[in-house]
């Protein structure tokens, strides 16, 4: 594990935060990444085809303002940034594609993460484990899967997703009674949003959201849940995806794709099959002990935040206090340290009953 000192972290990259309190973040930049975690020890108007729904599904506004320059009172700590990713200058397409140049991007940080962190008895965020994690990590986009709380009332998934996020977020969810359906938390304004049918399935689409992001390109999110079933099946969704994808979003817009893939093995099917619009070869989001698996037992690669190639171009190391990822980070509470980092998550909270899987986290820098 390569260990980077604050002075030579510090050197480098000043971003602008989304989420920071005051306005910034620290971040760095400069060193070699050696693809492990370091924590320091200082101190959408789409046309639709005819297989997507052009409903605007459940998008909610908060009483707060989304604007872009305003800050959220769950801050992210800041801390040193990280060192340079070699898909910080993306590449396109095909696995093992072109690393980077070496140098990271500046720009507004946004953070992206995958998260089906439902608990307990009904697949739903009522006991909080989820929530938890999720006020941790601070992101400024959450492509979420089984986006159930309480009666799923629309004051009850507001409440939920302002304390998720901030008080200046917005939220958009699947149609009303599907069991289990996917949405999108998020603190850049919606210029517009609904959902594709996902022929594969019936208890959820994939539920998209056309985002107003720092600077002049905008940003679509995606957020999808796989069938458990089998390659064949996520195969056929990705590639119903990239057809959706194709036919409704700008190529010159950035587009992030993420959630629970439900893949077994980061060669899949649905991985190859997105490969023409996304970047899918590593390297990949790690937590502190190097682990890049994401469901229970940590065995798996079920969950992805995926960027397009343009996106790609954009990823910077994610730092939560002074812990940094070069790659991104996969959030297991069983085994983060220190968790004040990440708090008000708890050491139990990734092991709580029925927990769905680890919360996946990557952040970019836009302008």
């Amino acid at each position: 594990m390569a260990f980077l000192s604050l002075r030579a972290l510090a050197s480098a990259l000043a971003l602008t935060s989304l989420a920071a309190c005051g306005g910034k973040d620290a971040g760095t930049g400069g060193a070699t990444s050696s693809g492990t975690a370091t924590t320091s020890t200082g101190a959408t108007g789409a046309t639709t085809s005819s297989t997507a729904t052009s409903s605007t599904s459940s998008a909610t506004t908060s009483s707060a303002s989304s604007s872009t320059s305003s800050t959220a009172s769950t801050s992210s700590s800041g801390g040193a940034g990280g060192a340079s990713s070699s898909s910080s200058a993306g590449g396109a397409g095909g696995f093992g594609g072109a690393g980077g140049s070496g140098v990271l991007p500046t720009g507004t940080r946004v953070r992206i993460a995958a998260a089906n962190l439902t608990s307990g008895l009904v697949q739903s965020y009522d006991p909080g484990n989820g929530k938890r994690i999720l006020q941790g990590i601070h992101a400024d986009v959450i492509l979420l899967q089984e986006f159930n709380v309480g009666t799923n009332s629309a004051s009850e998934l507001t409440t939920f997703a302002t304390d998720a996020c901030g008080m200046d977020c917005t939220y958009v969810r699947g149609a009303a009674g599907q069991q289990i359906p996917n949405g999108i938390i998020t603190r850049l304004p919606i210029i517009a949003s609904g959902s594709y049918v996902d022929p594969q399935v019936q208890n959820r689409d994939f539920v998209w959201a056309h985002l107003d992001a720092p600077g002049p390109i905008d940003l679509w999110a995606i957020s999808v849940h796989l069938l458990t079933s089998n390659p064949i099946d996520r195969g056929t969704e990705a590639s119903t995806l990239v057809s959706l994808i194709n036919a409704n979003v700008p190529a010159a817009d950035y587009i992030a794709l993420g959630g629970d893939f439900n893949t077994k093995a980061r060669d899949e099917a649905a991985l190859m099959n997105l490969d023409p619009v996304f970047v899918v070869q590593g390297p990949y989001p790690i937590d502190q002990l190097a682990n890049d698996f994401t469901n229970g037992p940590r065995t798996k690669p079920y969950d992805w935040v995926l960027a397009d190639d343009d996106l790609s171009t954009r990823q910077i190391p994610v730092v939560i206090g002074q812990s940094t990822f070069p790659h991104g980070a996969v959030v297991d509470t069983r085994v983060y340290t220190p968790l004040t980092e990440i708090a008000p998550a708890l050491i139990d909270d990734s092991g709580s009953t029925n927990m769905q899987h680890m919360a996946v986290v990557r952040d970019f820098a836009l302008e």
